[in-house]
């Protein structure tokens, strides 16, 4: 196995290149190179340089990872029996995929490396825009980077911006969370005599100048939170600001017990606009119910029991955890050996099974989904019918217990065996796989809208509810009915 060296080329032309490079560079009869499109080839050539490049690769690939494998497959087999020096743009170790694809083959024990020097295109781009990195700054590669890789309060230059699809790309990514016309540069050729910088609205990115493999496109961090509120450390400090010493006097009091009722209550919004198959609608709700999330964890930081931080640290590790299908190497079959699997799972975190099986379940704010708890629960171990038809005989015992109770029994047997009623109804509705509690809170909209109807028909009338028969205003709701059936 022979030696395998990389080397830069720098960011510009010869009189910018090291002279270190330089020597290496006439040191050697033959130089590979990623690309002959680098402004310091041609004048290497006049010096009687030979170079062999890499640039036909590209030609036989739609995208860019295949390239890279291809140019490091390429250079492991030439190191084999000869000494090889392969020459990069910038510095070997930034922003370059196929270096780090050979650091991975040399950790393989596939090829001998050596990596020298060479001056980043990020040294000059500093210059050409004057700012300071220590204020904190992203290198994106702009072939491959999400939005949700971009920190809006820090400088981006994103860099493999190098034709005007790749640039437009980068536009739509971006125009995720900026706004469309926010100032970006796109700075060509950094620290060469042929630098330009020129700076654009966003939606212009693409159509502005003409986009080559020098490009790199430059986002400046956010000064002002309106122009972040599609970021997440814009909601918190403006959670926190709430919470703060010159914040809301509501919010400052808020308390985990006080805020209880506005997360039901949110909750059932939201579940109300899914049913409305409302986007715009589920949009507004979940935001409400995110600032609930938000407002507990600013509580928890403020008295130092705990912090957001530590409720995504929470979720995310039981997450994954509880998936060792997605993120381990268990094999499942279907959804239901999922539940099967999480079930024990969860069941090995507890440790020790409980003495009471039903603690944990009651819920103070449900008494319909208490019940489906503990059912649930309860057929958990084993204490459940074998199928719907055990829990449909179940009803129709205690709904005949009911009836005898309504023609003979006390009131208090009567709210005894209706209570029966109803809970054999939850059991019913979970051998069905339906929520109770998301049944009833449909049932009661679906009311409300019915009434809403028969009510506004009274008031066109102008008459009053006791001047109509119940058969007059039974027609009303029907009509309702009719209505939102499309009929």
């Amino acid at each position: 196995m022979k030696q395998l060296t990389v080397i830069g080329l720098g960011a510009a032309e010869l009189d910018q290149l090291q002279m270190g490079v330089y020597k290496k560079l006439k040191s050697v009869e033959k130089i590979y190179v990623r690309t002959v499109d680098h402004p310091v080839i041609s004048e290497l050539k006049q010096e009687g340089i030979r170079f062999e490049s890499f640039d036909e690769v590209y030609e036989k690939h739609d995208t860019f990872q295949p390239v890279y494998e291809e140019i490091t497959n390429r250079l492991i087999e030439l190191a084999k029996v000869e000494n090889v020096m392969y020459a990069v743009p910038g510095h070997p170790l930034v922003a370059e995929q196929t270096i780090q694809l050979l650091i991975s083959a040399e950790r393989e024990g596939k090829v001998n490396l050596k990596i020298e020097g060479g001056q980043s295109f990020l040294d000059p781009i500093f210059s050409a825009l004057k700012i300071d990195p220590i204020d904190g700054f992203q290198l994106l590669d702009g072939t491959s980077f999400s939005i949700h890789d971009v920190n809006m309060r820090q400088h981006i230059l994103i860099a493999q911006v190098y034709d005007a699809f790749s640039a437009s790309e980068v536009k739509l990514t971006l125009m995720e969370k900026y706004r469309d016309d926010y100032p970006v540069t796109i700075v060509i050729a950094a620290g060469s005599s042929q630098e330009s910088l020129k700076t654009v609205p966003l939606y212009e990115l693409d159509q502005s100048v003409e986009i080559n493999n020098l490009t790199t496109v430059y986002v400046p961090p956010v000064e002002h939170d309106e122009d972040a509120l599609k970021d997440w450390t814009t909601f918190r400090k403006i959670i926190a600001t709430l919470r703060g010493p010159n914040g809301c006097p509501w919010d400052q009091k808020q308390t985990h017990e006080s805020l209880k009722k506005y997360l039901l209550e949110e909750a059932h919004e939201l579940l109300a606009a899914i049913d409305e198959e409302d986007d715009f609608g589920i949009v507004e709700e979940l935001g409400d119910v995110l600032l609930q999330v938000f407002l507990h964890a600013q509580i928890g930081e403020d008295e130092g029991y705990f912090n957001l931080e530590e409720v995504l640290a929470s979720i995310s590790e039981k997450m994954i955890r509880r998936h060792p299908h997605v993120f381990g190497d268990v094999n499942v079959e279907d959804a239901e050996e999922v539940v099967t699997n999480w079930n024990a799972i969860k069941q090995i975190e507890k440790g020790k099974e409980v003495e009471d099986l039903l603690k944990g379940e009651y819920r103070a704010s449900s008494t319909l989904q208490t019940s489906f708890n503990y059912q649930k629960k309860a057929a958990s171990v084993g204490f459940d019918w074998p199928d719907a038809d055990g829990a449909w005989g179940k009803f129709e015992e205690e709904w005949k217990e009911f009836r005898e109770e309504v023609t003979n029994g006390s009131s208090k047997s009567r709210l005894d065996e209706f209570g029966d009623v109803l809970f054999t109804l939850v059991n019913i509705a979970r051998f069905y796989k339906i929520s109770p509690e998301e049944a009833m809170i449909h049932a009661n909209e679906k009311f409300a809208r019915r009434f809403h109807h028969v009510e506004m028909k009274v008031k066109e009338s102008g008459k009053q509810f006791k001047e109509f028969t119940l058969e007059e205003l039974d027609a009303f709701w029907n009509e309702a009915k009719t209505i939102e059936k499309g009929e």
